[in-house]
């Protein structure tokens, strides 16, 4: 079982204005996928601007068990000679993902119709999360899992020696599901088809079709109907990867708590069906605004230009946003405790099932932290105090990279310190978030 190793206790105190440019990393939703569809293209792939968090990192180690060629340069530069679609080699030990939900899940689809075995585990995290959703998907191609109890890794996956193509639906919004059953459809015959009723984040759709794969997008009735021919022979591309908007959210969101603030976060990528936490700081009131827009690679870019908000107010975020920004409600939250009033986020049980129980693990924090939080089994509401936090709490961050950061970004606003018991997994995504933070102005120790 992996680890980041002995937990790393990190604080953050009341900070004076953060100003300057913050880079963050790279897309790490795009950084998967450039890996895996370039390790299932024929020629060398070309990706620059990729995030080198342990997620990232774990993948690209994989896709060398599965007989790619991976190597970074000097200069940055990621290059991938692929193996076709198909072209998978039977890996000759276990494929560790780390804390990479999306990594395993992504893999497992890509792996599924090759007839090949794989076992795949994690580190403690991953190792609860449910796999059943992806599984269960891939055994119509033909495919066998064998894990633990409630479907959880270790997992082994027996690929189909003759897949089928599959029509299927998707039973609740996921771009880890879709995508997975995407690439399974790879290597089968004919079309697969995937229908999902809640928009998701689009980015293998966009990339397949960079790729080569002829892929086809309809909204019906049904729902978004995605349509994917299958056994192309996928070509080799030039990926320049957008910043991460889940990753810009933290600096973006201390800019707007902490008094005194104006902090640039330049090259981020707008993809419609990732920039729901910004569109909702807007309507909170946020100082938020987009500069610069333009296109690159095929996804919506912008600079972001944040500002402290003193005066932003709760709303009830649509529910139908839910899925274009899951994963930056942890801090969404923290900004909730800094506005005036009661902030609702609903439809979000997707929160329970993440690398934590994201809503079980912030509404425990923010109540140590002094603010009053109502929660159910997809939902919760956070009672703004108008920017008045208590804070002075130690947090149980549970493993999750995302908690330990909205914590810290709190306690760069609060009237006093918050701890975090183990930043250790910030690593996993934003590597240089603590120094990136220190640029800024924040006063974060460990």
């Amino acid at each position: 079982m992996s680890s980041h190793g002995p937990a790393c206790p990190m604080t953050a105190h009341r900070s004076d204005g953060l100003r300057g440019v913050a880079d963050v990393p790279g897309d790490k939703s795009i950084s998967h996928r450039a890996l895996i569809l370039g390790a299932l293209s024929v020629g060398e792939t070309v990706v620059t601007g990729l995030l080198e968090g342990q997620d990232v990192l774990d993948t690209a180690t994989a896709m060398r068990a599965f007989g790619a060629d991976v190597t970074r340069g000097e200069d940055g530069v990621w290059r991938v000679h692929g193996v076709g679609v198909g072209g998978f080699a039977e890996p000759g030990g276990v494929i560790d993902c780390g804390n990479s939900g999306t990594g395993v899940r992504l893999i497992m689809g890509a792996m599924a119709t090759c007839p090949i075995v794989a076992t795949f585990t994690g580190d403690a995290s991953l190792n609860k999360r449910p796999m059943a959703r992806v599984t269960d998907p891939l055994a119509l191609f033909g495919a066998r899992a064998v894990g633990r109890s409630g479907g959880r890794l270790p997992m082994t996956i027996v690929g189909a020696v003759e897949p089928v193509p599959v029509r299927y639906e998707v039973p609740v919004p996921s771009a880890q599901v879709k995508s997975a059953v995407l690439l399974a459809g790879l290597n089968a015959p004919g079309e697969t088809v995937v229908i999902e009723h809640e928009a998701t984040r689009d980015h293998t759709e966009r990339m397949l079709a960079g790729f080569g794969a002829r892929i086809v997008t309809e909204e019906t009735p049904e729902g978004r109907v995605i349509t994917l021919t299958g056994q192309p022979e996928l070509r080799p591309e030039r990926i320049e990867v957008p910043r991460d908007p889940s990753s810009a959210a933290f600096p973006v969101c201390a800019a707007l708590i902490v008094p005194g603030s104006d902090v640039l976060v330049p090259n981020i990528g707008l993809n419609p069906t990732r920039a729901g936490l910004f569109y909702t700081l807007q309507e909170m009131g946020a100082d938020l605004v987009f500069e610069n827009l333009r296109e690159e690679g095929g996804e919506p870019v912008a600079d972001l230009r944040a500002r402290y908000s003193p005066d932003m107010t709760g709303i009830a975020v649509p529910p139908g946003r839910a899925a274009s920004m899951i994963d930056e409600y942890p801090v969404l939250s923290v900004v909730a405790a800094f506005a005036q009033g009661p902030t609702e986020m609903r439809g979000v049980k997707e929160l329970r099932v993440k690398e934590s129980d994201r809503i079980a693990a912030m509404a425990d924090g923010l109540r140590a932290a002094g603010v009053t939080v109502e929660d159910g089994p997809d939902w919760w509401i956070v009672h703004g105090l108008g920017g008045d936090v208590p804070g002075g709490a130690t947090v149980a961050t549970r493993l999750d990279h995302r908690i330990a950061m909205s914590f810290l970004v709190m306690g760069l606003a609060s009237a006093r310190p918050m701890t975090v018991d183990d930043g250790g997994p910030i690593a996993t995504s934003f590597p240089v978030f603590g120094p990136l933070m220190a640029g800024l102005g924040a006063r974060i120790d460990g």
